[in-house]
């Protein structure tokens, strides 16, 4: 005798729950969402078209406990893990790569202050940092200088209780926005080698000699303010060295582990939401009298993308609770961050080839997506950089 079922499946490509997650994650992850629904969603294409977003956006996540969630009760943060983070940086990519401003300022630029910061300093930023009264920038890139750090040519000068800050940064998300910058300097040019000379001081927006250059314009992201920063004669109290000089450039890399992995992170939910919307698309678009995801190129295009993300997610999930569980995973970092952004950026072009002519249209997200994740493979270290990490920690 022979039994027929039906095949069923419990496998879901586009959940959010992560192995790390608890009860409490999903608790952020909800409130957060409905905020974002909101808050952000009903005015973000607003935001596109006007290449900002407010900055009382960013004012109202802090009054709601969305802002630096790792930081501790102590300085007015929440005290929780980096699960948190991720959930923030999700939430935010969801809706577009434009809003990344509140998951950079949380997740990358304040532990620099948590980790390295004075007791006063630390007592000064952070409960601002938390509450939404200072968002803050990192400025590293320079006109002449990207992923060089050591060749930064912007200096600091000591004069008595003051550095006099001199240069100009460019590429700085956060730029016209920030009240709170951390500032890339040279206080050594004499220094061998040269990235012993590299300190961070942190400039205060309204800080006299320090102005914001041009809003750039970018192939995507436009919703995301990005500027040019200019030090002229900028006169900082040295109370507000980051660290020690010298350490600048090791503070820097001390961090870039979790940066990568955020980054990776952002790459992974965008693909996510690309095939999502393309697999939506082709279910309802019909042509021939048929949909287009009945014909056999379409499903293989779907199969394949769908088996790269999920190779993704698991290869993520590892990384972030190892990383959770404080291990130095710095070389599977930066493969993730280099695989993942580019497996990104070659899924923009396969989900908008799905979309046909209407892919090339404005109106549909999967435009938007194509333009945004362009630069992924670029910040955060070029994915060029990645693999010379990656060679010199195999021992090439």
């Amino acid at each position: 005798m022979s039994v027929t079922t039906k095949s069923t499946t419990n496998f879901n490509l586009f959940k959010s729950d992560r192995p790390y997650c608890t009860e409490e994650h999903d608790m952020f992850r909800t409130s957060l969402r409905k905020f974002m629904e909101k808050e952000v969603e009903p005015y973000f294409n607003e935001w596109e078209e006007n290449g900002l977003t407010p900055r009382e956006l960013y004012k109202k996540m802090g009054e709601q406990g969305f802002l630096c969630p790792q930081v501790d009760p102590a300085y007015g943060g929440l005290g929780l893990d980096f699960g948190f983070n991720l959930v923030l940086a999700e939430e935010a990519v969801r809706i577009g790569g434009g809003i990344g401003g509140a998951s950079l300022h949380s997740s990358i630029t304040v532990p620099y202050l948590e980790k390295y910061g004075t007791e006063e300093q630390k007592k000064k930023y952070l409960p601002k940092c938390v509450n939404g009264d200072i968002l803050t920038a990192v400025a590293m890139t320079e006109p002449g200088t990207g992923s060089d750090l050591a060749s930064v040519s912007t200096t600091a000068v000591r004069d008595g209780d003051n550095y006099i800050i001199n240069g100009q940064k460019t590429f700085i998300t956060n730029g016209i926005n920030a009240d709170l910058i951390f500032v890339v300097v040279k206080t050594d040019s004499k220094a061998v080698p040269a990235r012993k000379g590299v300190s961070i001081i942190m400039v205060e927006g309204d800080t006299p000699g320090f102005s914001r250059g041009r809003k750039l314009k970018k192939l995507g992201t436009h919703s995301q303010d990005t500027a040019e920063l200019i030090f002229e004669d900028a006169r900082v109290p040295v109370s507000n060295l980051l660290g020690n000089e010298g350490e600048g450039f090791y503070i820097l890399m001390d961090k870039l582990q979790q940066e990568r992995i955020m980054c990776a992170n952002s790459g992974y939910v965008i693909a996510q939401e690309m095939l999502k919307t393309t697999m939506k698309y082709v279910q309802e678009r019909h042509v021939f009298g048929k949909p287009v995801s009945s014909f056999q190129n379409t499903q293989f295009e779907i199969a394949e993308m769908a088996t790269e993300l999920s190779l993704a997610r698991s290869y993520l999930d590892d990384l972030a609770i190892k990383h959770m569980n404080g291990e130095e995973i710095s070389t599977q970092a930066s493969m993730a961050k280099w695989w993942i952004t580019d497996m990104a950026r070659r899924m923009s072009s396969r989900c908008l080839q799905l979309h046909g002519g209407y892919g090339y249209m404005e109106e549909y997200e999967i435009a938007r997506r194509y333009r945004d994740v362009a630069v992924m493979p670029i910040y955060a270290g070029t994915n060029e950089i990645m693999k010379n990490i990656i060679a010199k920690n195999l021992g090439l």
